[in-house]
């Protein structure tokens, strides 16, 4: 818990994000551009679906992005209430923009995954209605946190909404075990797949480097906000 308040103090944080932004978008970059290179050329296509299986190596990683996102505006959400991080609440923010670039690509790569497989653009199936939901709880986390800062709050009522909307997690995951739902069942656990091994490896390289993009993408966020926030307050001193 010493070292978490330790990086909770800006000056600390930004000794430690200013070299790590760039290598965790160089590595991210690079993993993501191999994991893509090698699902398009070094895999075979699959026995049902041809080649627009292909789409899983980013349509995986976004969809694991968007919920990721969502849990760590709850847990940075979490520490705010609890601990009053300064940091916190700033996390909180930055990760909301990603998280719903990720949870909008999850939903278009499904989509553009979707017409050939089930000969139709849009279903509302669990999983597909309740990540849009999720989508859209990111851009009411967004207005609200503007909103909040705009009039001058103390972010309370962002983070209990940033906690709250983990309702929806679970409901994304099990989604396909709760219903019967044309989205297809879990096809990648933590012991096995049903995924052969020839096809599922690249998807190991775009789950790790779209995730690298993401905390880099994050940090660089973080960074951007802090900077404004000190030229605020100076410009306040100097107009006292």
């Amino acid at each position: 818990m010493a070292s978490l308040h330790a990086l909770a103090n800006p000056a600390r944080f930004l000794r430690l994000a200013r070299p790590l932004t760039p290598a965790l978008l160089l590595v991210g970059a690079v993993l993501t551009l191999f994991g893509c290179w090698a699902g398009l050329t070094q895999t075979p296509p699959d026995y049902l679906q041809g080649d627009s299986v292909r789409i899983l190596y980013i349509h995986v990683p976004t969809a694991w992005l968007g919920m990721g996102g969502w849990s760590g505006i709850a847990i940075a959400s979490l520490s705010y209430l609890v601990w009053r991080h300064p940091l916190a609440r700033i996390a909180a923010r930055a990760i909301a923009l990603p998280g719903a670039v990720f949870a909008f690509l999850c939903l278009a790569t499904g989509s553009i995954w979707g017409r050939p497989t089930w000969g139709t653009w849009w279903e509302w199936d669990g999983r597909l209605t309740s990540m849009l939901l999720l989508f859209f709880v990111y851009l009411a986390y967004m207005a609200l946190a503007r909103a909040d800062a705009d009039r001058g709050g103390d972010g309370r009522l962002p983070a209990i909404y940033g906690i709250a909307g983990t309702v929806l997690l679970p409901i994304i995951r099990y989604s396909v075990v709760w219903w019967n739902t044309l989205h297809q069942g879990e096809s990648i656990g933590l012991t096995n797949s049903t995924i052969d091994s020839s096809m599922l490896w690249p998807l190991w390289f775009t789950l790790a480097g779209f995730t690298f993009l993401f905390a880099g993408i994050v940090l660089m966020r973080m960074r951007a906000m802090l900077a404004r926030e000190r030229r605020e307050a100076r410009m306040r001193r100097m107009a006292a």
